[in-house]
């Protein structure tokens, strides 16, 4: 078993990251870039050069390439000590002494274009008679040098990125000496609370493990995980983070700041990061709260996460599947041929034959006929709400479980160790429970981790027409949007629990049925 469960997941491990290559291949390299700009207004006001400037720095922060202006590399050459202050502005033709200027211009110009290209760049020359800013020399050009990112330099370095381990030499400045330091009493809590803490100074995140009421009640932001920054969808917010943090509108509670300034706030002080220069540029309203550059938090909302409101639909709709499907799976097979079973085929018929989203939409009109909820809105929170995407989720799964589990039953009853029972005086209930059902029942066992991990994984066609804020839905909008961070991210996320849900799918039935074995030769 181990050796078997140990080849598994490397097998696994290899097949996630083919898939996240093939999807990183498809979006950077096979789809057109400019589509991108579609939906973008700003793009469309921009003229001439400043147009070009912006389709480059967009490409850049969706991770097509890397651009670098001639001033960010003058600026490098600044902070490595190699030019002085005078030396960089009269090479972007800022100084007074315009003869002198334009020679330094010059010869910084073939440095920066010498250096890009042996480094595989392609070097950009713009025209500035359409008068773009920090031109060269005399106000006459533009350089900037652009270079596509290849799959397998993307490829590692997402995944070595994936995972982030917090240290005390994190940030670039802090007050006081780096270093952890032990609380028996949190100061978000006032001070006057028994919670223990460990806290930081140095490290990304202020509270390194903290507790409070919130299950699992114990947490820690030692390592995080990271699946990439979105770009549109929710702008500068981790892949992971999305779909875990809490929406809904915003929860108040009192709050008491590391200034001692206490007022009503959402914000989740455990939750607070390190933003170097945040105190100084943050005005009072910082500075009344905070007494260092540990000023980023999230805030405490009402309503779950993506991931929560994916997961509760999908669990519900798991119960509610193998509830109904089993039973009626085994009714029919045991009625073969009669009312009970063509009913049933003719609603197995009815589900395979017509399109989701055109059943998804017939009840969702029947559901508002019912004066049902048909589309989430978090803010206003009802239980209803779960019903139509629960109920629209479930039926395919029904139909599919009674179909496999009647094919399944009826084979069995045409073993001959059916027979056996039959001459040996057993009843047909003893039969069908304590033989067939038993037997039958095994090759469907290996999907149940599959249809509670898959849950986390939401619906996207359930989600979009029912407008639940889950991961499925997450997806659909970053397609629409051409987000490419977070559609890779979800499919890593997607990937690894189809992985795990396999493995565990054949642990289940090895546990299942002794007849299977992972450790034994075929004979």
């Amino acid at each position: 078993m181990a050796k078997y469960l140990i080849n598994r997941i490397i097998r696994g491990i290899i097949s996630v990251i083919i898939v996240v290559g093939v999807v990183m291949l498809l979006i950077y390299t096979l789809m057109d870039r400019m589509l991108i700009f579609a939906a973008d207004p700003s793009y469309n006001k921009k003229q001439n050069n400043d147009k070009v400037i912006y389709r480059y720095q967009q490409w850049e922060s969706f991770g097509y390439l890397d651009y670098v202006t001639y001033q960010d590399y003058l600026v490098q050459l600044k902070a490595d000590g190699e030019i002085d202050e005078t030396t960089r502005a009269a090479a972007v033709s800022l100084g007074r002494n315009a003869d002198y200027d334009g020679e330094v211009a010059k010869i910084y110009v073939e440095k920066f274009k010498e250096y890009y290209e042996s480094q595989g760049y392609t070097v950009t020359r713009l025209d500035a008679k359409y008068g773009t800013r920090d031109v060269l020399p005399g106000g006459s050009t533009k350089y900037f040098a652009s270079k596509d990112i290849n799959l397998f330099k993307r490829l590692i370095s997402y995944y070595g990125s994936i995972l982030f381990v917090d240290s005390i030499h994190y940030a670039q400045e802090v007050e006081g000496e780096r270093g952890l330091s032990f609380t028996w009493y949190d100061p978000a809590y006032g001070g006057n609370k028994f919670s223990p803490a460990i806290m930081g100074n140095g490290t990304k995140s202020r509270y390194l493990v903290y507790f409070d009421n919130q299950f699992p009640f114990i947490h820690q932001n030692i390592v995080s995980i990271s699946l990439g920054k979105s770009y549109s969808v929710r702008k500068g917010i981790d892949v992971f983070d999305t779909m875990t943090q809490a929406q809904g509108i915003l929860v108040k509670s009192t709050v008491t700041y590391p200034t001692g300034y206490v007022e009503e706030s959402a914000d989740n002080l455990h939750t607070l990061q390190y933003s170097k220069g945040s105190l100084a540029s943050g005005g009072e309203f910082l500075s009344v709260r905070y007494n260092d550059d540990y000023t980023v938090s999230i805030t405490n909302k009402s309503g779950m996460s993506k991931m929560g409101y994916s997961f509760t639909i999908g669990i519900l709709s798991v119960i509610m599947a193998y509830v109904l499907g089993v039973p009626l799976g085994i009714l029919m097979a045991r009625k073969k041929d009669k009312i009970v079973d063509k009913l049933g085929t003719i609603y197995i018929i009815f589900i395979i034959a017509v399109p989701s989203l055109a059943y998804i939409f017939m009840f969702k009109a029947i559901g508002a006929l019912m004066k049902l909820p048909t589309t989430f809105d978090i803010t206003n929170f009802r239980n209803a709400m779960y019903i139509l995407p629960v109920v629209s989720l479930a039926l395919p799964s029904v139909a599919n479980l009674m179909k496999w589990l009647r094919r399944y039953m009826i084979d069995q009853m045409n073993s001959d160790y059916v027979k056996f029972a039959r001459s040996g005086g057993l009843s047909e209930r003893e039969i069908f429970n304590k033989h067939i059902l038993k037997n039958a029942i095994i090759p469907l066992v290996h999907g149940v981790p599959g249809a509670f991990l898959g849950a986390m994984v939401g619906a996207f066609i359930t989600e979009r027409v029912y407008v639940v804020p889950g991961t499925g839905n997450l997806l659909v909008n970053a397609i629409s949007a051409y987000d490419n961070s977070v559609i890779v991210g979800v499919t890593l996320f997607i990937s690894l629990l189809s992985i795990i849900s396999i493995i565990m799918g054949d642990i289940l039935m090895a546990t299942v049925d002794p007849r299977i074995s992972f450790s034994s030769k075929a004979r």
